[in-house]
């Protein structure tokens, strides 16, 4: 466990359930679209800060829903990506913004090393940081782990719709993935596409890659529809749909966790 960064030790970082003993750990980069007062608001204009610019909406409440049912811990930030995107590396230009789509971030612009430095040390070290002592932990408790990030994405992007309606991403590592997509089927209702509406070219599995694959993690990126879960009830049901894909992909791996036998 990484010495002087308790789990959750920090107000960037929330982490639940942390000793769950499921196979799963559930990640929320994106979970709030909360900026902190120093950040004097990024001089966001309104209509902005609670956008999908700034977080994504249905992501944590999907998430926590899976975490009940896998009995998994679950890392979720307490500050929008627009101050610091936790599924950037700190040399991305995407992790500070100062566009995203058509949302303009006056507060990242021309940042100066020394305050890009300050956002790294304060939102995503503790972030990747909580992270790394779950992984630390489980190995020492003898747990295995799938690492699993949880997602949503807009209806429509720059005008144009989107009919995905849950996308299954990886990067090089494809296993849970493929094990995943071998399941959909079970969801004739549902439109479940790999590496759609994005992929590893467009930047997107940062986690994936430093917190599963870096550590010989099965791992895996659930991105769904925002409209799906613009509700208690779209929510329920895109985390069954979910399950019904997740738990039979854990038996496949031959790592079966609580809740999967249910699926």
């Amino acid at each position: 466990m990484s010495q002087g960064n308790p789990i959750g030790g920090s107000p960037a970082v929330e982490v639940i359930n942390p000793d769950g003993p499921g196979v799963a750990l559930l990640l929320c980069e994106h979970a709030s679209c909360h900026v902190p007062d120093r950040y004097d608001g990024l001089g966001l204009r309104a209509e902005w800060r609670e956008s999908h610019a700034a977080w994504d909406p249905g992501a944590r409440a999907v998430a926590l829903s899976l975490s009940q049912a896998l009995d998994a811990p679950l890392v979720a930030s307490r500050v929008s990506r627009l101050v610091y995107d936790c599924n950037r590396p700190p040399e991305a230009e995407s992790s500070m913004p100062v566009f995203s789509e058509v949302v303009e971030v006056p507060g990242n612009r021309d940042l100066p090393p020394e305050q890009r430095a300050e956002r790294i040390a304060t939102v995503y070290r503790p972030f990747c940081d909580s992270v790394t002592a779950l992984i630390d932990a489980r190995r020492a408790r003898g747990l295995p782990t799938v690492l699993i990030t949880i997602h949503s994405f807009t209806p429509v992007f720059y005008g144009k719709r989107r009919e995905t309606e849950i996308g299954i991403l990886h990067d090089a590592d494809s296993r849970m993935a493929d094990a995943m997509l071998a399941e959909a089927g079970r969801l004739p209702g549902r439109r479940v596409e790999r590496n759609k509406p994005y992929g590893p070219e467009d930047g997107v599995t940062h986690s994936l890659k430093i917190h599963g694959i870096a550590q010989g993690l099965p791992n895996v990126m659930i991105e769904f529809r925002n409209d799906l879960v613009a509700d208690d009830a779209g929510v329920e049901a895109m985390a069954r749909d979910l399950m019904t894909m997740i738990g039979p992909a854990l038996a496949a791996l031959g790592v079966e966790s609580k809740g999967a036998e249910d699926a």
